[in-house]
């Protein structure tokens, strides 16, 4: 394992945390809060770490999928260690596990919270806790892969290993211009809400924090009652943008250079916006008695439905409170998610389509033995290699999500609680139902069931196994021959 690349990618990312943690400074300062030092403080801490670990260049610059994927956990690790210390510091959430727990459900887009009271919280901290949303929806390895030149190896691993769904490509011929583009549509999109909820009367700060929440679509509310307090048309605003971030990016891009009928092609994206106006319209009907009028429902409906898809998490009305076949439905969502190549987290659309496809296959196969079937995505056969590793990830997922479920049931709360908690946490959603309802939080679950939906979190967002591969003892085995190996050589030069 090359594992001097390892160190110099995470000093990196490091540094450009330090970088990012800039904005709440500037937030303090136009605020004149004193919390502001105390990102500095963050920022000068992860900086040095950053400059210490990148001191030496790697000798060897090739990394492969393992490396990849042993980088991009290690990468949102450290990032979200360094990144709770500003809320220690500054005392604001001085428990170590609660305010990782806060810092690793905004990288990771979750916008599950043990925060009982976020308006006490400083101007300052409530950018940084949006912010780590519109940092980590895109992926801070695409964002370095951007803007530094990385020569040789295969770029492309780091990619694949943060990226969400099932794969991914390039979009153009080199990895740093298709990780450009992506973030040049992401902010353009980011900037573009922005002005729109800005247009509607929606205070600077507020509007930048709900744009960054609803990029990354995390969730992250400002105010106690999330987006329940703004007016219809900004609602309609963040409904419509969440919507968009759940889309696979490479239809923006088609878009961008004119490939209109290739990006109309992207058969996913027409299975998710069935499902969300099949969703928006059951619920409708189930709420519209008890709502203020028809439009108030369809608003409802539309920014719950679109909320939990796209694993946002915002929240304008108490869903817990809704009958039975709505919460089943937002529950069922919680597990569809967005689109592959999204911002979005849960399964995706994508993989439940291969799924449903395969079994098709299969049943086709038994009443017509001697059959060749391909199963088809975007008028393409699908590899037998992407099918396997869906069927791999479903079981994993079950199993990870069971264990998980278990792990938290000793404390005592009811199952709805713990399922849809592990389910909000896994699937980077943020609220479940019942005592981790949108009215509710986190807060009551003891240490040790925090860590386990800190796990989850990063588990999710991380696509499972770039994870749980930290967890296998050949790489430590491997990690530690190598560094044995490094200093005898060291040794003998000297």
């Amino acid at each position: 394992m090359n594992t001097s690349i390892i160190r110099y990618i995470l000093g990196y990312i490091l540094k450009i945390e330090a970088l990012f943690m800039l904005l709440p400074c500037l937030t303090a300062l136009i605020y004149q809060e004193p919390e502001g030092f105390d990102y500095l403080l963050a920022a000068a801490l992860g900086g040095l770490c950053g400059v210490f670990l990148t001191l030496h260049k790697p000798e060897n610059n090739v990394f492969y999928l393992k490396e990849g994927c042993v980088t991009t956990a290690l990468s949102w690790v450290f990032l979200s260690l360094f990144g709770c210390v500003p809320f220690i510091i500054t005392g604001e959430i001085p428990n170590f596990v609660d305010a990782l727990f806060e810092t690793i459900s905004g990288f990771t887009t979750t916008g599950a919270s043990i925060l009982t009271d976020v308006e006490a919280l400083s101007h300052c901290s409530l950018m940084w806790r949006s912010f780590t949303h519109w940092i980590g929806g895109m992926g801070v390895l695409v964002f370095l892969l951007a803007i530094i030149p990385l020569s040789g190896g295969s770029r492309i691993n780091l990619m694949r290993a943060e990226s969400p769904g099932p794969s991914v490509g390039k979009l153009v011929p080199k990895v740093r211009s298709t990780a450009r583009i992506l973030y040049l549509i992401y902010l353009f999109m980011t900037l573009l809400e922005t002005m729109l909820l800005l247009a509607g009367g929606m205070p600077l700060f507020d509007a930048l924090a709900t744009s960054f929440g609803t990029a990354g679509t995390g969730g992250f509310g400002i105010k106690n009652d999330s987006m329940a307090g703004y007016s219809p048309y900004l609602q309609w605003v963040v409904t419509i943008f969440m919507i968009l971030f759940g889309v696979n990016f490479n239809f923006y891009y088609y878009l961008l250079y004119r490939k209109v009928k290739k990006a109309f092609q992207i058969e996913e994206i027409k299975y998710y916006l069935l499902i969300i106006l099949a969703a928006i319209a059951i619920i409708f009907f189930q709420i519209l008695d008890a709502s203020k009028g028809v439009f108030d429902a369809l608003t409802s409906s539309s920014f719950q439905v679109a909320s939990i898809i796209t694993t946002t998490g915002f929240s304008t009305v108490d869903f817990n409170q809704w009958s039975e076949v709505c919460r089943f439905i937002l529950v069922l969502l919680m597990f569809i998610g967005a689109c592959a190549g999204s911002t979005g987290g849960g399964i995706k659309v994508s993989r439940f389509v291969v799924l449903i496809k395969t079994v098709a296959k299969e049943l086709t196969s038994y009443i017509h033995p001697k059959s060749i079937k391909k199963i088809k995505m975007d008028q393409k056969p699908v590899e037998h290699e992407v099918v396997r590793s869906i069927n791999v990830y479903f079981i994993t997922f079950i199993i990870l999500f069971s264990a998980s479920v278990f792990a938290i049931s000793f404390e005592g709360y009811d199952l709805i609680t713990n399922f849809t908690a592990v389910a909000a946490t896994i699937n980077n959603i943020g609220p479940g139902l019942e005592l981790v309802g949108p009215a509710s939080n986190f807060s009551m679950f003891h240490p040790f069931s925090k860590l386990v939906l800190i796990f989850d979190m990063l588990a999710g967002r991380l696509e499972l196994f770039p994870l749980l591969i930290l967890f296998h003892p050949a790489i430590w085995k491997e990690f530690f021959s190598r560094n044995i190996q490094h200093r005898k050589k060291r040794r003998q030069a000297s």
